[in-house]
């Protein structure tokens, strides 16, 4: 810590020279480190040792330390990507098709640990020449369908390496199939054999359970949304990873859906005869993971299309919600539509560069808002007023519920105000069907009472919801607003 007697002998005349005994070893070392600097940059043969030269330190080039800015260590170059202009078409599209969720991406970010895992299963049955099963689960977006599909073309180019035989590789999405038994043809079409009159699930275990004179390839056989094949005895889906289990068999059977406990509820079979697929889970996406994936799908691009505010806000919220990847994309081409659509109606001399984090909280609300928004949007005008007015109803009175006649009173008081008398409101009678209609659909709760203004009315949804569906409505400007 500094002290007065230091500060002042600091304050030196500036005709007086410091001496020598009073520098501290620090200064010492800074002046020896100034020394050896100027003797590497100027000790240049180019640069003559003059007097002349003494001080010319600007024409010599300057040598950086580690700890320098980064405009000293990569001089003039720009430190930043170049602005993106929305208005241009073609990156517009490029933008839009880099964010498609048919979009496959070189690199499977994020997934390096579960992908060498399913690979080094696949690879020890190939080295052993034995067949196996693997069960592959995770939540919907969470990148297991893609992940597979390089593992595949990893093993592949591995087999050619190393001079194996290239296994079979098929891949089967059981939506696409009529009927759960037809994926024991598409299995059999690789085998191309054909046995009268026996069915392929036959056919396949003959071929399995025979030493065959030339054995078959290897197959890797890649069933995605395997939960389409639970029937109600379950006998496909068991007979399909039974193939495994036969003594000839030359099959590496990966199965791909989303429950985590598939084999546990539809197998228990497979546990009793020790024959149980392994299980490798595909976790949701946490923000960081979302927000990498994003950004690596953009970085080919070569310009900034974020702000990095609104896409560490759209990661967080997709995250929150359920970590699904194609969510994700799907809000992030979402804002850039709402930007395109923002520079179409606006003024040319208007600039826009990125999308904003008011484009990405629009898209997340839009992708996010409950299903019961769109019920209420789509009813009549009158239904939608009696909705608002129950809500206002309960913000004022503190209470969770009123009668049909108090109700009525408030909706008359705000088709009051909206059309200030230039439209006439519904009567008693008819009000009471709109809200018995309210109650059909699930909105609301309606009474029994011997008198119709005397039923009570309670709301079942959250008000929340019907505050968000009349947000920006076009009779909301006359009316006083929703309370939170």
């Amino acid at each position: 810590m500094p002290t007065l007697r230091s500060a002042s002998r600091g304050l030196q005349s500036p005709n007086e020279k410091p001496n020598s005994d009073s520098i501290t070893p620090s200064k010492k070392r800074s002046s020896s480190r100034s020394r050896e600097t100027e003797a590497v940059v100027c000790s240049s043969p180019a640069v003559p040792r003059s007097d002349d030269a003494v001080g010319k330190v600007a024409k010599c080039k300057i040598i950086s330390s580690p700890t320098s800015s980064r405009k000293r260590l990569y001089g003039d170059e720009p430190t930043h990507k170049p602005k993106w202009n929305p208005k241009d078409p073609a990156q517009m599209k490029a933008v839009k098709e880099a964010l498609h969720v048919a979009t496959v991406p070189s690199n499977v970010a994020c997934r390096d640990g579960e992908q060498n895992r399913i690979f080094d299963f696949c690879k020890e049955c190939l080295e052993n020449d034995r067949a196996g099963s693997l069960y592959v689960c995770g939540c919907p977006g969470t990148g297991k369908t893609l992940s597979l599909q390089k593992v595949k073309n990893k093993l592949l180019a591995w087999s050619k390496e190393v001079g194996y035989e290239k296994p079979e590789a098929v891949s089967i999405n059981c939506t696409t199939l009529t009927n759960s038994s037809e994926i024991f043809s598409k299995i059999l079409e690789k085998f191309e054999r054909t046995c009268n009159g026996l069915s392929p699930l036959q056919r396949l275990q003959r071929i399995f359970s025979q030493r065959q004179s030339s054995p078959p390839k290897m197959m890797l056989i890649i069933v995605d949304e395997m939960d389409y094949l639970i029937t109600s005895d379950r006998s496909v889906l068991h007979e399909l990873f039974m193939l495994t289990t036969l003594p000839f068999s030359r099959c590496i059977l990966i199965g791909i859906a989303n429950a985590i406990d598939l084999a546990d509820r539809f197998l228990p079979k497979l546990a009793s005869l020790n024959c149980k697929p392994p299980v490798i889970t595909f976790r949701a996406y946490n923000k960081n993971q979302i927000y990498e994936i994003i950004q690596e799908r953009l970085k080919g691009l070569g310009y900034d299309v974020f702000d990095p505010l609104s896409l560490e806000f759209c990661a967080r919220k997709v995250s929150a919600a359920s970590g699904d990847m194609r969510k994700a994309l799907a809000v992030c081409r979402s804002a850039v539509e709402l930007l395109e659509t923002e520079i179409r109606d606006s003024c040319d001399l208007q600039e826009f560069h990125t999308v904003t984090f008011d484009h990405m909280d629009k898209a997340l609300s839009k992708a996010f808002k409950p299903k019961i928004v769109d019920t209420i949007l789509s009813l009549p005008l009158h239904q939608q007023i009696i909705l608002y007015a129950l809500v206002n109803l309960f913000n004022r009175s503190k209470k969770n519920s009123t009668t049909v006649g108090e109700l009525n009173k408030t909706y008359n008081e705000t088709w009051k105000s909206i059309h200030r008398n230039a439209r006439t409101a519904i009567g008693a009678a008819e009000f009471t069907n709109m809200c018995q209609g309210l109650s059909d659909q699930g909105l609301l709760r309606l009474g029994q009472s011997k008198e119709e203004k005397s039923r009570r009315i309670t709301l079942t949804v959250d008000s929340s919801d019907i505050a968000y569906a009349f947000k920006g409505h076009r009779f909301i400007q006359d009316c006083k607003h929703l309370e939170e």
